[in-house]
């Protein structure tokens, strides 16, 4: 079971790296040094995504309920300036570009949940007789 969690985690930092790849082609602002600095980028998202937005998200649920769900942009955004931040060769140049970023990196972790299991989609054909 331990090694299918880890597997699930590389595959999802996988698609992440896709993700802050697709988003350095699309945005200006948003650099990498080298390859590895984008994987290593991906890996520390992942964690941080494990470890603190859980907390993050607890602490400003009011302002999540008042807005109606929109401040997850922000925490999504602020996530990746923390790993901008705290990661060497990784920079982000505005908080805009950070956000669109973050939206990105969010299409390709849900198509990674939705291959892996975490999201279920499930098709219905309707054939008019």
């Amino acid at each position: 079971m331990q090694h299918k969690a880890l597997l699930d985690f590389c595959l999802r930092s996988a698609f992440a790296a896709l993700g802050l790849w697709l988003a350095t082609g699309m945005l200006e602002g948003l650099h990498f040094n080298n390859a590895q600095t984008l994987i290593m980028a991906a890996l520390l998202l992942g964690v941080m995504n494990a470890v603190i937005r859980p907390l993050v998200l607890i602490f400003t649920l009011p302002i999540t309920v008042v807005t109606l769900g929109l401040f997850l942009l922000v925490i999504n955004a602020s996530m990746l300036l923390l790993v901008a931040n705290l990661l060497d060769g990784f920079t982000i140049d505005r908080f805009a570009t950070a956000l669109w970023a973050s939206l990105i990196v969010s299409f390709c972790s849900s198509i990674a949940a939705a291959l892996l299991g975490g999201i279920k989609i499930h098709f219905k054909i309707h054939r008019g007789e």
